[in-house]
């Protein structure tokens, strides 16, 4: 038997300014042929797990792309058409296909990149099954479902599993190929607009959720049931949750399908995030210092930094990474002993390494990426400093998060202010670990106050070090008020958007 196995992920925020290039679907582009399987073979991915599958399997492989990306704007689209073309060109004579997608890719000319890649797929070889691994964030259409054969996703945020639901998808998608088992795939979605925020598996309405679908599998009454709290910021027709399950047949499977979709709706106030107005965070940061041996449960030391996450400008939601809003106001406030970092500048780090270390230095940083599409200007912030450190940005990430991995931030500029330090970097950068800082010499723990562009991921390598944590929204490209979004292809109504009772 000859599978197809391929990659290909981007989640899209259709408000970034970020661009999506073809460069920016790895760290030199996308991997092809052997270059895909190798960074994938043995690796915690979806793709990693089908790998594994088949070659257990004793099938050919061939692996024509392993392609992501960071959340960003639309994907360009000749970008997309290589990418796919890839997929495309090499799946006439294969018997089988397993995608590691991400479910809610945008492209500049189609709001649903991985429907039309599976429907053109479906298309060439309609005899051909297809099994896919989708992002917990998914965006579920029609035409996802109507052209895959079997489907699971993540069920852990921060993804943790990705390995995991690749794992489930094949296992169920071979035993279906050997006649093993029957399969039937069911989905419902819903008019819920989920923030990221409350998509955290350890947030109680999710957890409910998830354990409820948990459940179900265990029971052995169906094979696969996925909760996908979908990607708001998207402006398409349904940016919104779905419950995706595969069944042993139609009825079972839609009956699980609709009893998750019920208790989801019951509990949907709790998937509605509420930012409190950014001065009150920046006070409650200050007073949560000045509490002399006292640290949140969720935190490990008292004598660490507070932690300030901009979740309002994370760069794995699309997020700038140049947004000043929270630091201006620490300043105001009259906090001091600050670390800042990554801060996206690639002009601010030209001027740094052209001046050099120990320099001097006078600029414009931050706030240069115009988020036009929100209608939101924004002013750079004029400082005074000294280029203290300069690096390649580059560190190994030594947390639970893709441990292991190499990551770049490019070139890279230690930035002292008075009462500030900032890691100004090249390229947009989730914080995965304390890589980002030591790489520039910095030792965070010795800070009250750690500025972090993260919403989620830095939570299992940061909180540890940490005092406690506030989260501070910004007024970014990734911030959870919906009023800042000029949504214009939503159907509605939609929750929270709309004030509903019921859905259809």
């Amino acid at each position: 038997m000859k599978i197809l196995i391929a990659r290909l992920n981007h989640e899209t925020n259709t408000f970034s300014p970020v661009p999506t290039p073809l460069k920016a679907f790895g760290i030199h582009g996308p991997d092809y042929d052997q270059d895909a399987y190798r960074a994938n073979k043995g690796a915690k991915t979806a793709m990693g797990a089908f790998i594994e599958l088949a070659e257990q399997y004793g099938a050919e492989i061939v692996t024509p792309l392993s392609a992501t990306a960071n959340p960003s704007g639309p994907v360009d689209a000749e970008a997309y058409r290589v990418m796919t073309q890839c997929i495309l060109d090499i799946a006439p004579g294969c018997d089988a296909m397993m995608l590691d997608l991400h479910g809610a890719m945008v492209v500049e000319d189609s709001d649903d990149g991985e429907g039309d890649l599976l429907e053109r797929l479906k298309t060439i070889c309609p005899d051909v099954p297809i099994a896919v691994a989708l992002d917990l964030h998914g965006n579920v259409t029609q035409k996802i479902i109507d052209n895959s054969d079997v489907i699971a996703g993540f069920k852990t945020y921060p993804h943790i599993d990705m390995y995991e639901a690749g794992w489930l998808a094949g296992r169920i998608f071979l035993d279906r190929l050997d006649g093993k088992i029957t399969t039937a795939l069911a989905w419902r979605r819903l008019p819920l607009m989920t923030h990221t925020l409350k998509s955290a598996t350890n947030s109680p309405s999710m957890k409910a959720a998830v354990s409820q679908a948990i459940q179900i599998e265990q029971q052995g009454e169906v094979h696969a049931a996925t909760i996908m709290a979908g990607f708001a910021l998207a402006d398409i027709p349904a940016p919104c949750l779905s419950v995706v399950v595969v069944g042993k047949d139609q009825q079972s499977a839609q009956d699980a399908a609709d009893r998750l979709a019920e208790s989801i709706w019951a509990n949907r106030e709790g998937f509605v995030y509420t930012s409190e107005p950014l001065p009150e965070s920046i006070a409650r940061a200050k007073t949560m210092k000045q509490q002399a041996g006292i640290a949140h449960p969720d935190c490990g030391t008292a004598r660490g930094p507070v932690l300030l996450l901009d979740h309002s400008d994370n760069c794995m939601s699309g997020g700038t990474c140049d947004t000043m809003d929270v630091l201006q106001e620490m300043q105001a406030q009259g906090l001091t002993n600050i670390a800042v970092g990554p801060l996206c500048d690639p002009e601010a780090v030209a001027r740094m390494f052209v001046a050099g270390e120990g320099s001097s230095v006078s600029l414009a940083l931050g706030n240069k990426r115009e988020l036009s599409r929100m209608g939101i200007h924004k002013t750079p912030m004029q400082v005074t400093g000294t280029v203290a450190r300069l690096a390649l940005g580059e560190y190994v990430i030594t947390g639970p998060t893709y441990n292991g991995m190499k990551c770049s931030m490019g070139r890279t500029a230690l930035l002292e202010l008075e009462g500030v330090s900032i890691v100004v970097t090249e390229q947009t950068h989730e914080p995965w670990d304390l890589g980002v800082f030591t790489c520039v010499g910095l030792e965070v723990s010795l800070f009250d106050y750690l500025l972090l562009k993260s919403r989620m991921y830095c939570r299992p390598v940061f909180f540890p070090i940490a005092k406690g944590y506030v989260e501070c929204d910004s007024a970014g490209a990734t911030s959870s008020n919906y009023d800042l979004f000029p949504y214009r292809r939503l159907d509605r109504p939609v929750y929270p958007l709309d004030d509903i009772d019921s859905y259809a």
